[in-house]
């Protein structure tokens, strides 16, 4: 018998060591080149996409505009399917994989599209009485729109939790580290996008669609070749059933329980350590006083206390399932806050080509392809996530004592701010556009070059990407730490949806303000942007952008960060017991807390 269990003890210790000796910084490179060609592949495919539309499909401005907001909000809804379908039972590993090669298909019917002549329609240089694409011709551009959107909802809520995956992320080896994961992710990310809008969109302009279309084509086929290659290295934690599910149980239950009384001291409420080891493998979530209604769920009734059955969940939920649900209600008025983000800023790239094609753009003898001019967006998110981390965390850590400098609501807040102080930037450059347009009479003219440097539109692409290093990797980040580590993939698919949201609302608000700003002095004209009102539209998006951060800020002001009660590995466990000061964690199983190597933290 004592023979049986030394075995099982010795096996035990070889799987730890054997969980141990994956993940890590050497699965990096397989991960993030798949990640990386993926972005690459994404960005070369979308950046200058609405040149395509415009002028080869020779669609108007405004329903290119909106064809490409739509599916981007579409690829921004799909990871929701994604993350939930890796959450549930695929695993993350298996939907990137599937989602990569469906987004590959997407890109090989388009690069088809682009080299056979009989699937586009005719040119029109002049510009005028152009024949738009047929219906066929729309069909292959929507269908392999559909496939690249579907493709994106398996790799973005999935690629940046695997890739955190394969390290401790919790908070005192978060803490240790010295560098911040998703800075370093997002950097990775941006020298893709970087590579994507001077290489791909150069091509595209100068070369052709059929090579600036199939480069992103072979580089996608490449990332599925580089994620494949590092499997073996790879952590892949087992998902721990469908979250939503485990959400609804928590609600029934308490539901059901609606009249039962609370025990006044939390620790009666019912846990159950086996129960929740496969969804709280780094810590189990700690009651909290929020939201107390919810705490019906994990109450034990008489029945239930005696019974020696395994517990009905739709009747009876482990505190850390009800705090799950509690931890996912707090993060979503500030979740919110990012859709009138993305709506706020959803068509303002695709204006910003167009207005860049009507003034110069040499540099030298060379000339810029009006969608290169991201370039320096990218490059400001590049330069800007070094600064940050060198120079702004240690200096803000003398201050606020924290580690990562200041919180991501902190984080958000300013990207906010910054963000607001572009598309007000944005309203005066075009103000400037057009009244040289004027003194020049190039106002009717919509293929004139206007006298003015294409670089005038640079500090509003260098605030954008300054409000980016703050706002969208504050946001991944505060979604990432506040979930439920069972519901990462999903949390990060949030992300996505706020993005997704953000397009549908941006691209009602552009129809709209299309439609009621009239035909002689349209805010937005479909063929001559000289004609428009374009800084109005900047004017109405900085209103927006305004009583949004008000409503950011009551919200951030009420926020509660989650306690988690931390697992510390088991070598670790006397220096635990110090820190809890000696105290001794043991219990009688079901309804008290398990005897573990935990440290309580405030996430």
């Amino acid at each position: 018998m004592s023979k049986n269990v030394a075995e099982d003890g010795v096996e035990e210790k070889r799987e730890i060591k054997k969980k141990k000796e994956l993940g890590g910084l050497r699965t990096m490179p397989f991960i993030l080149a798949n990640e990386i060609c993926d972005r690459f592949a994404s960005t070369g495919f979308h950046a200058n996409m609405i040149t395509y539309l415009t002028e080869v499909l020779n669609m108007p401005l405004v329903p290119a505009s909106n064809t490409l907001t739509n599916f981007r909000g579409t690829a921004s809804f799909t990871p929701l399917i994604g993350a939930l379908i890796a959450d549930s039972f695929a695993g993350r590993f298996w939907t990137i994989l599937v989602g990569s090669i469906i987004y590959e298909l997407g890109l090989v019917s388009i690069t088809i599209s682009a080299v056979l002549p009989s699937l586009r329609p005719s040119p029109c240089p002049t510009k005028e009485n152009c024949k738009e694409a047929s219906d066929l011709q729309l069909w292959i551009l929507y269908i392999s729109l559909l496939l690249t959107s579907l493709g994106t909802g398996g790799i973005r809520p999935c690629v940046v939790t695997f890739a955190a995956d394969q390290f401790d992320m919790s908070k005192s080896k978060v803490a240790s580290r010295g560098w911040n994961f998703f800075n370093w992710y997002y950097f990775s990310m941006g020298m893709a996008t970087l590579s994507a809008l001077t290489i791909v969109v150069y091509i595209q302009d100068n070369v052709g669609w059929g090579w600036g279309l199939g480069l992103p084509t072979i580089a996608m086929a490449l990332s599925i070749i580089a994620f494949l290659v590092g499997s073996p290295l790879y952590k892949k934690l087992k998902p721990g059933g469908s979250p939503l599910v485990r959400l609804a149980q928590v609600i029934v239950a308490a539901v059901k329980k609606r009249k039962a009384v609370a025990p006044a001291d939390p620790s009666l409420l019912y846990e159950n350590k086996e129960l929740d080891a496969t969804i709280s493998v780094n810590g189990r979530l700690i009651h909290t006083d929020q939201f107390k209604w919810l705490d019906k769920a994990a109450i034990v009734t008489e029945g239930e206390a005696t019974s020696s059955n395994p517990p009905n969940l739709w009747r009876l939920a482990t505190v850390h399932r009800v705090e799950e649900l509690k931890s996912i209600i707090r993060m979503l008025p500030i979740w919110a806050a990012g859709i009138l983000h993305e709506t706020s800023s959803s068509h303002q790239h695709s204006f910003t080509i167009q207005q860049a094609r009507t003034m110069d753009r040499h540099l030298s003898s060379f000339q810029i392809p009006p969608a290169s001019l991201s370039v320096f967006s990218i490059l400001t998110v590049l330069i800007g996530i070094v600064l940050y981390e060198r120079f702004f965390v240690p200096l803000a850590r003398r201050f606020t004592q924290n580690p990562s400098g200041i919180t991501p609501l902190q984080r958000m807040g300013i990207g906010f701010m910054v963000n607001i102080l572009a598309t007000i930037v944005s309203s005066l450059v075009e103000i400037r556009r057009k009244a040289v347009a004027a003194d020049h009479n190039l106002l009717g003219n919509p293929r004139a070059i206007i006298p003015i440097s294409v670089f005038w539109l640079v500090p509003q692409f260098a605030l954008h990407g300054v409000a980016e290093i703050f706002m969208s990797i504050g946001h991944l980040e505060f979604l990432y730490d506040q979930s439920p580590e069972s519901m990462r993939s999903t949390a990060v698919a949030l992300f996505w949806i706020a993005i997704a949201m953000g397009n549908y609302l941006g691209t009602l608000m552009v129809t709209l303000v299309h439609k009621y700003t009239g035909k002689s002095r349209n805010w937005l004209p479909d063929r001559n942007l000289n004609r428009g009102r374009l800084d109005y539209y900047y004017w109405l998006v900085t209103g927006i952008q305004v009583l949004n951060l008000i409503y950011y800020v009551i919200c951030a002001w009420l926020y509660t960060y989650k306690p988690i009660e931390e697992v510390v590995d088991a070598m670790e466990e006397d220096d635990a017991d110090l820190a809890r000061g000696g105290k001794d964690g043991s219990g009688d199983g079901d309804v008290e807390l398990a005897r573990t190597g935990t440290v309580q933290a405030q996430r």
